[in-house]
């Protein structure tokens, strides 16, 4: 905590100094000392830790240059000695990396663990003030003589219960930090790698084969994994996000030199005509992506909370990118955001910004709650209307939706946690198509902005009743994107006696591109409302659909 390093943990209820029997002269230890922390100041020290990658690579990058130097003008058997040295000097130092980011893992966590159960602290404490009894600054309760309450006697073991909870969140965070700090430093004493292990899951594993494969690892062997084989580890569905992060993280660097090789590629004019208005075309494409990644970059840099993990990141075609604000294996509730049309690399740094409000909105209203918000987009998301009026790109995202959602099952420490996936716009296609065709390892399902989601009941979704929801805004233009039977029938009942009852006749509600309006009554699902703020303003401050969702991830 902030008065001193991981590894003073605070003691349980059983510990000296905790509860003797529930009378209000019992001291629960730790109480001031949590009530001092500095959650915020456990993530930057990681931060500072992570910034250490960025010296090592450019000495990792001086030793390679070192080996190139000596190739033209020395050979024989002390040349390759050398060069052999030099690159073991290098593997030293390039196998140091991941750690880095771990360090960085574990103290961002301990600071989101540690704030949680400062919230939970704060929260109960004042409860138990408004429910009539006093708590003095060493956590201790009792009645208050000037508002005299019945029961007396359960109120004050029940609010120093309630307080010992928060103390005890705040002691398995500290103990669990210390704990992987300690294996870290043993690590570095005997050396971060070992040989690889001797089997890999094949193409085909599921995320638990996946899961049950790296549970089987010992550290050192993880290690090697992700120091050595990134590409394979940062994809995999079924692994700790974690572990994925560290990956991706250490192939950040390379899949940014891939979008400035296709920039450069790009950039020599061509005579006028169709390839050349083709070559603008693509290199205004890298361009705005390698913006987009350089944002995501700013963001994974940046400390404080929630911490980002990079999930997943792929800069071909449009690009890809799956990230997490919070880890998604400790939050008691866990959102999947699906973006709509034209999401692609470019977008990614304003869609995690959407998924970053829905978090901001849980923590207020659920303090004391872990929560994370996951923004994947890895799909090929429809560039035009042409392309965004078929299912095609629906249909062929629904398998890896369904592994991702089914990897964070798999991956998940503790209870189960409340999964939601979310789909906005074309994403709530995605969303429903996959739940129809595959099933989603989700508690609940919601729609925003949706143009039908391929079914025309909640029932064909697949879903516990109950758990699919959905909002429109009045003035949401996706309202208009109706099948040209259904605009043909309207135009043609319009003005007539037959009009008011159009919704009557259709016993699915009203109809969309892609089936029944999931908003409508007739579809069988929930709606929470929206303010007018159209097509992309169901994130806006103040708009009632923010907290809508926050709510649905919290299950309230």
């Amino acid at each position: 905590m902030s008065s001193g390093a991981p590894g003073q943990p605070v003691p349980g209820p059983g510990g000296p100094g905790g509860r003797s029997g529930g009378g209000p002269a019992d001291v629960p230890v730790g109480y001031a000392q949590l009530w001092r922390a500095d959650p915020g100041a456990w993530p930057a020290a990681g931060t500072a830790w992570r910034g250490l990658a960025g010296p090592v690579r450019q000495r990792a990058d001086a030793l390679t240059a070192r080996i190139g130097g000596l190739r033209p003008g020395w050979s024989g058997a002390a040349s390759t000695a050398a060069r052999r040295r030099i690159e073991d000097l290098r593997t030293d130092l390039t196998d140091v990396l991941p750690a880095l980011v771990e360090v960085d893992q574990v103290l961002a966590e301990f600071g989101a663990r540690l704030g949680t159960a400062k919230a939970r602290l704060g929260a109960e404490v004042a409860r138990a003030e408004s429910g009539g009894l006093l708590v003095d600054r060493t956590g201790a309760v009792r009645p208050d003589p000037a508002r005299p309450v019945a029961q007396t006697g359960p109120a004050v073991v029940q609010a120093h219960a309630a307080i010992q909870g928060a103390l005890t969140l705040a002691g398995a965070a500290d103990r669990e930090a210390a704990g992987r700090l300690a294996e870290l430093t043993t690590a570095a004493v005997r050396g971060w790698v070992s040989v690889p292990p001797a089997w890999r899951p094949g193409a085909g594993a599921g995320p638990a084969e996946v899961s049950r494969w790296w549970a089987g690892l010992n550290a050192a062997e993880r290690r090697w994994l992700v120091g050595r084989e990134p590409g394979r580890i940062g994809r995999l569905d079924g692994l700790p996000a974690a572990a994925r992060d560290q990956a991706n993280r250490l192939l950040l660097g390379d899949r940014r030199e891939q979008l400035l090789a296709r920039r450069l590629a790009l950039l020599h004019p061509l005579p006028a005509g169709p390839l050349e208005a083709s070559r603008r075309v693509r290199l205004a494409a890298v361009e705005a992506a390698l913006r987009g990644l350089d944002g995501l970059g700013d963001r994974l840099a940046a400390g404080g909370a929630p911490r980002a993990y990079l999930l997943g990141l792929d800069p071909a075609g449009d690009g890809r990118a799956v990230v997490a604000l919070g880890n998604p294996d400790r939050a008691a509730s866990v959102l999947t955001y699906v973006p709509g049309m034209t999401s692609d690399l470019a977008d990614a740094p304003a869609e995690l910004g959407r998924a970053a409000r829905v978090w901001q909105r849980c923590a207020a209203l659920g303090p004391g709650e872990e929560t994370a918000a996951v923004l994947w987009l890895d799909y090929d998301a429809p560039d035009f209307l042409t392309e965004a009026a078929g299912t095609r790109q629906a249909a062929d995202a629904g398998p890896a939706l369904h592994r991702f959602q089914d990897g964070l099952r798999a991956a998940h420490e503790g209870p189960p946690a409340r999964q939601t996936v979310l789909g906005h716009s074309y994403g709530s296609l995605v969303v429903g198509t996959a739940a129809r065709d595959h099933g989603l390892g989700a508690d609940a399902l919601v729609f925003v902005g949706s143009p039908g989601v391929g079914v025309d009941h909640a029932a064909d979704l697949r879903m516990p009743a109950g758990q699919v929801w959905s909002s429109t805004a009045p003035d949401d233009v996706i309202r208009l994107a109706r099948p040209p039977d259904e605009l043909a029938r309207r135009a043609l009942l319009a003005g007539t006696p037959l009009g008011p009852a159009l919704a009557v006749l259709d016993p699915h509600g009203e109809r969309l591109w892609f089936g029944a309006d999931p908003s409508a009554p007739g579809f069988g699902g929930r709606r929470f409302p929206s303010a007018p703020h159209g097509h992309t303003g169901y994130w806006d401050p103040g708009n009632p659909a923010l907290d809508g969702m926050a709510r649905i991830v919290l299950g309230r």
